[in-house]
């Protein structure tokens, strides 16, 4: 492939190099990402260029580097033509730029989360929320459900599933495939559009020293600031440095909603959960980024 571009304000530049690999989309560059990995030289001033095979076609758009020092360092990528081709569509069209949406906090289904979960698969995409009245809503989709299947193709990874609901255009009806207590349904659904910018009386605290965190009840104060029920979750108050947890992202103030897929009103009910001799523990965690499972070992 060629790339075409205008490297530190040297116009009509031209590098070649070969397609290193397609559908890198865990770059951390942009919210959707669906790149062409290149080693063809781009460099600042690359970026809106066209990456081209050698019949002369455009396959791309040169959008970024992979770099420690701001320079080439043999990686680069670009947008796929039939991402850019669809942007450009619905520009011309609408002005802007309408984005399929699904409803939900979503997260990679990884063996550990396999096990917890009693399923014998290495792939998935694992729900973690879904919001009230969203599409996900509508069609049954629950928490704790795995996709597995989208409009009629598999699902394996969290990346590629993103770009593929934020492609389909907004009320466009589909299908979606999902494993939900060991069984598979194929639930209909219509895509949605991505909006804009987007206690009791029980003891009141409990260490786990196990995991290196410590908890406690959610009193009615802390339940109407972060708009919970009376007694849903506990919140975590002090993580030890260096503990499961921590690696895991727990920290001060996280709500720890469900325990091995069980609702937790309480301090007390955690603590009968999480002591029945297993040796790793399921959790569903909300934060700042939202809700999202964890799985912990025990110590």
């Amino acid at each position: 492939v060629i790339a075409v571009g205008n490297p530190f304000g040297l116009s009509h530049t031209i590098t070649a190099g070969i397609v290193s690999a397609k559908g890198r989309n865990s770059v951390g560059i942009n919210d959707y990402e669906d790149f062409i990995q290149t080693d063809a030289a781009i460099n600042p001033g690359n970026s809106g260029g066209p990456l081209v095979n050698l019949d002369g076609q455009a396959v791309g758009m040169n959008t970024a580097i992979f770099s420690k020092s701001g320079g080439y360092m043999g990686i680069g990528f670009a947008i796929p033509i039939n991402m850019v081709r669809s942007i450009e569509q619905q520009l011309k069209s609408k002005g802007k730029v309408s984005r399929g949406y699904l409803g939900v906090m979503i997260q990679q289904m990884t063996p550990e989360l396999a096990k917890s979960f009693g399923l014998k698969i290495d792939n998935g995409v694992l729900i973690a929320q879904v919001s009230e009245g969203s599409a996900a809503d509508k069609a049954g989709i629950k928490r704790g459900d795995v996709v597995v299947g989208f409009a009629g193709k598999e699902v394996r990874d969290v990346g590629s599933f993103r770009n593929r609901v934020a492609m389909v255009p907004p009320n466009t009806s589909t299908d979606v495939t999902v494993l939900r207590n060991g069984k598979r349904l194929k639930l209909a659904i219509t895509i949605g559009r991505l909006p804009d910018g987007e206690i009791n009386s029980f003891a009141s605290g409990l260490t786990l020293d196990k995991l290196g965190f410590a908890v406690q009840n959610i009193n009615p104060k802390m339940a109407r600031k972060y708009g919970l029920a009376n007694g849903q979750g506990v919140m975590v108050t002090e993580v030890q440095p260096g503990s499961v947890a921590a690696m895991a992202g727990i920290k001060p103030g996280t709500l720890i909603l469900e325990v091995n897929r069980r609702k937790v009103d309480n301090v007390r009910q955690m603590q009968k959960l999480i002591s029945n001799g297993s040796n790793s523990v399921l959790l569903l965690i909300s934060d700042e980024r939202g809700s999202r499972y964890v799985v912990l070992k025990i110590g």
